[in-house]
């Protein structure tokens, strides 16, 4: 039941990071801290499609 899902830099909307999650016990979107290395800092990302 995991998904692949990516996520993307909220600043430069980069997509970064692939992580798995699972559909049926979280709906709702990811967001995690992680370090995007196009803005040099540690920066929320975002679940995207």
């Amino acid at each position: 039941m995991r998904e692949i899902i990516t996520l993307a830099c909220s600043e430069c909307k980069r997509r970064n990071y692939t992580t798995t999650k699972n559909k049926k016990a979280s709906t709702e979107r990811l967001e995690l801290k992680k370090y995007c290395r196009f803005c040099r800092k540690h920066i929320p990302h975002k679940e995207t499609k």
